[in-house]
């Protein structure tokens, strides 16, 4: 993909905004990010540090609670058309996401990735305490073709959405566009088509939509 200059979160949303509305396509597009929450969350503190970055340390008004960080996501889906978002807590805050389904995930996908693992265990256990309403589905993630499909089966019983994803180091390998079709899933993450191994993905799905 491609990452621009930006200063904080909120700037990025802007810029992309900013960028659909000068492409015509504001009115076609949503938006969904990846928070990866664990890679900011300081277990001993039980803050998010959303300066984590910065190489003299962030200053305490950028370290967040759990319920400063729902604050936080609100705010975003008051301003932005956000339709998903995937792993906002860390991935043992299990607390952090069962509050943030019940407040806010009758209109908005919140996808467990570092939450779930596509483990058909982790699954079960975000369905008892109502932790999300998606599952970010990798198959290497759990090692098997068929643990994937029970995870997959599991959510969508559940009446969850499943996204079915790439992972870094992808090769041009196009099985999970297969996979996607196959499940009838109808998420696909797998990158912007600006590399050979993301754009195989893309061209199997034309190639199935024109059989």
């Amino acid at each position: 993909g491609f990452a621009p200059s930006v200063q904080d979160n909120n700037e990025a949303l802007d810029v992309l905004m900013e960028a659909l509305e000068k492409s015509g396509h504001k009115e076609k597009v949503r938006i969904g990010t990846d928070v990866a929450a664990s890679e900011f969350y300081n277990a001993d503190t039980k803050k998010y540090d959303l300066d984590f970055k910065h190489p003299s340390g962030s200053p305490d008004d950028m370290k967040k609670s759990a319920e400063e960080m729902i604050a936080y996501y609100k705010v975003w889906l008051d301003k932005y058309p956000l339709v998903s978002i995937e792993d906002p807590f860390d991935q043992d805050d299990w607390e952090a996401y069962s509050k943030f389904q019940a407040e806010v995930g009758g209109s908005v996908q919140i996808v467990g990735d570092d939450l779930l693992v596509t483990n058909p265990k982790r699954v079960a256990k975000a369905l008892d305490v109502k932790a999300c309403n998606a599952l970010l589905l990798k198959v290497n993630q759990i090692g098997s073709v068929s643990e994937a499909i029970e995870a997959s089966s599991m959510s969508q019983f559940a009446g969850w959405g499943v996204m079915v994803s790439h992972r870094s180091g992808e090769t041009e390998d196009s099985f999970i566009a297969d996979l996607v079709v196959g499940l009838r899933t109808g998420e696909i993450k797998t990158g912007a088509p600006c590399r050979s191994e993301r754009l195989a993905k893309y061209n199997q799905l034309l190639r199935i939509e024109e059989e």
